[in-house]
Formats: structure tokens, C-alpha cells, sequence
């Protein structure tokens, strides 16, 4: 059977602080993301399929990372939870959205959570094959299955 991989684009806005860093991202700043998101898998069988000739339906994939990752991220600032103030934590009542999370927020360590949160996810016949998160015109990050293999 052969097999194809798919790529979807997401685009959302998110600041966060990298607490403890010895450069201007110690300060609380917002990044325009955007995430590419590639899965793998045979397509589809069956004439009578209406999904025959898919590795997995577009708008499904969409609706996977939409819920699970850009809509609760975007417009939001993630902070790491160890080493906010008490202070801060106490406030979230007086902001619409922070999240926080067991890591420093760089891109890489997003990445990371970000395949952890998807692959369960998936339709069984489909897999994360990469992830790719631009934080800059400049700057990327890459995660790769092969590359995290059990």
C-alpha cells in the first residue's frame, strides 16, 4: 500500500515569557505562529467510501488541531506554572486567558506537548509524521516521529 503524507497550516497569535532567560524573552511578548502539521497514512479504500482516495478528510485534521491546540492558544499567554509568582496565579481571574503549562515555553518544548496532544487523537490508519512551528519571518522549529520513535 502506499502511502502519503498530508500537510495542514494553522495560524494563531499567542504571547508567552521564557522566565529566567538571559535575553528580551524574559519579558512577556507575542509571537504571529504558524504551524504546519503533517500526517501519514495509506488512503482510503472502498468505492463506496465517501472519504475513498483520503488519508484523512481535511476539514477532519482541521478540526483535531483547531480544538485541541490553536483555539484555546490563540490570543492567549502561556506561562510556565513553576516559576510564575504566587501573585500572578492568584490574578487569573483578571485575565481572559493565560495558560499555564509544566515547561518553559519555547518553541521546541511546545512542539513536544503539541505531538503528545495529537497523536492520540488521530484516526488509527493516520500518523503524526512532523510538526513544524515558525515563531518568526526567521525562526523555526521542526519535530519529526522518526526522530522520537519509541
Amino acid at each position: 500500500m502506499n502511502k502519503v503524507r498530508l500537510t495542514k497550516e494553522f495560524k494563531f497569535e499567542m504571547a508567552h515569557a521564557l522566565d529566567g532567560y538571559d535575553g528580551s524573552c524574559r519579558f512577556i511578548h507575542g509571537h504571529s505562529y504558524e504551524m504546519w502539521v503533517t500526517v501519514i497514512g495509506t488512503p482510503i479504500a472502498g468505492k463506496t467510501n465517501p472519504k475513498q482516495g483520503m488519508v484523512i478528510d481535511f476539514g477532519d485534521l482541521k478540526k483535531i488541531v483547531r480544538n485541541e491546540i490553536t483555539d484555546p492558544l490563540d490570543h492567549a499567554l502561556m506561562l510556565n506554572r513553576n516559576t510564575v509568582s504566587p501573585d500572578l496565579k492568584d490574578s487569573h481571574e483578571r485575565f481572559s486567558n493565560i495558560i499555564f503549562v509544566d515547561y518553559q515555553p519555547t518553541s521546541e518544548n511546545m512542539l513536544i506537548d503539541f505531538a503528545a496532544r495529537l497523536k492520540p487523537l488521530l484516526p488509527e490508519n493516520v500518523k503524526l509524521f512532523s510538526l513544524k512551528l515558525r515563531e518568526t519571518i526567521t525562526s523555526y522549529a521542526e519535530w519529526f516521529a522518526d526522530d522520537n520513535a519509541e
